[in-house]
């Protein structure tokens, strides 16, 4: 798998219950597990733990994302829905 998970990539959950749906990385937990949150159902305060088996890496890393976290340690909601709008547009073309 090229495209490695990492705090700002775009993802397509493939498993439970937001199945389908796009979300962005927002922790590194160890080699399995991340925490993602799409910054609208799934919001950044109650980001979701995910089984990166689970997920399917898009090509998309959102340097917004990045920078946030980087700077304060968190990332607001906004920018959150702003990355995936992005990404799943940019799929359409």
């Amino acid at each position: 798998m090229e495209n490695k998970p990492e705090i700002g990539r775009v993802v397509k959950v493939l498993r439970g219950k937001d199945e389908g749906s796009y979300a962005v990385i927002v922790q590194l937990l160890d080699e399995r597990f991340v925490l993602v949150a799409d910054g609208d159902k799934r919001r950044f305060d109650q980001s979701k733990k995910k089984n990166i088996l689970h997920l399917e890496m898009q090509p998309v890393v959102s340097h917004e994302v990045i920078d946030s976290m980087r700077e304060t340690g968190r990332v607001t909601n906004a920018k959150l829905r702003y990355a995936i709008q992005k990404a799943v547009q940019g799929k359409g073309e």
